[in-house]
């Protein structure tokens, strides 16, 4: 028969013993919260790739629980102070919803910068790396990236910037508020959940978007004309996929292992061409449904380029006035933008 004092000391051993596992005792649960729904692209061919990633490397230690579509409550622009503030642990958002914060990341949002979403997402993650931290120090930055052609889609023909005129389009970020307006069009801004409603009920005559999310918005069902451009794309947004701080510091050196491992450079240039990829097939879609796909290319966008001009003057002259040399962001841009290209 085993002494009572000897059973009670073997169990304090054993207490010890697990104790000591930290397989057993560091299991993390990851909160990651988005705007768009489940079935969207993004979501499914990027997002629920990270986090299966994560949790196959980390031996099931980690899980992330996906969260889209707002669930955690508030609203899209709030999606930055979630990350901040631990209300998510990580969050997905578009980096123009809260206009002005992150002022360096416009440099991949000026009209027609951006020819591939692959190489604009790596020189992303490059000048964040150089130029972008103290933007970011209060969050883990764990991808950059941009998506495919950012185009109109409206219930007019848009052949010209003369077509905008008096024009209520949705812009996807300051700068793409700014473009519209240059051009003529009267911008109204609203996170991107909100525009199938503006749509059918007139709050807007067009909208900025990449073709890959129109299928789970069902903007083909809602527009008849689309505007694309052959060679730069008119614009693109910036995203981050982005860390609470003091939980991604928490975690065990293995764990964060993990996370870093699944983070950079490869996983933004991943992000940004599989956005980019999935542009075809959304695109198919308003071919099926009839609608008149305009492909602006040659003197066409030249126009465009030309008359887009002064989104870029205004950008360089407001950076000069918050202390940045835009101008030499630009330059750079270009530079890694070529070099990730070729």
């Amino acid at each position: 028969m085993i002494h009572r004092r000897t059973l009670v000391g073997l169990l304090s051993g054993a207490a010890l013993a697990l104790g000591a596992l930290p397989a057993a005792a560091q299991d993390v649960t990851l909160k990651l919260h988005h705007f768009l729904p489940a079935q969207a692209n993004v979501p499914k061919q990027i997002l629920d790739v990270w986090a299966d990633n994560v949790e196959e490397a980390s031996g099931g230690r980690i899980e992330v629980e996906r969260f889209p579509s707002m669930q955690l409550g508030g609203s899209p622009p709030q999606l930055m102070d979630q990350a901040i503030d631990g209300v998510a642990d990580v969050v997905w958002t578009v980096i123009g919803y809260t206009p002005g914060r992150y002022p360096r990341t416009e440099v991949f949002e000026l009209p027609f910068m951006v020819e591939d979403a692959g190489a604009a997402s790596a020189a992303y993650w490059e000048i964040f790396q150089s130029d972008m931290q103290e933007e970011f120090s209060n969050v883990q930055i764990l991808g950059t990236w941009v998506h495919g052609q950012g185009l109109i889609h409206a219930d007019k023909e848009i052949r010209t910037p003369d077509d905008l005129q008096g024009v209520k389009v949705r812009g996807a970020s300051r700068m793409v508020n700014q473009l519209m307006e240059t051009l003529g069009g009267t911008p109204v801004g609203m996170p991107i959940p909100a525009v199938p409603e503006a749509l059918s009920k007139g709050v807007i005559d067009a909208t900025t978007m990449p073709w890959e999310v129109t299928e789970a918005l069902k903007v083909p069902e809602l527009v008849t004309y689309h505007t694309e451009f052959d060679g730069p794309m008119l614009y693109t947004v910036t995203f981050v996929l982005a860390m609470n701080k003091a939980k991604y510091d928490s975690l065990p050196d293995d764990l964060r292992q993990v996370i870093d491992d699944n983070s950079g450079l490869e996983f933004s240039v991943f992000a940004g061409s599989t956005q980019a990829a999935a542009d075809g097939p959304s695109r198919q879609l308003a071919v099926d449904a009839g609608n008149t796909i305009l492909t602006l290319a040659g003197d066409d966008a030249q126009v465009w380029r030309d008359a887009a001009q002064p989104v870029y003057e205004a950008w360089v002259a407001e950076m000069e006035g918050r202390g940045i040399d835009g101008q030499a962001l630009i330059d750079r841009a270009r530079e890694l933008m070529a070099a990730h290209g070729s």
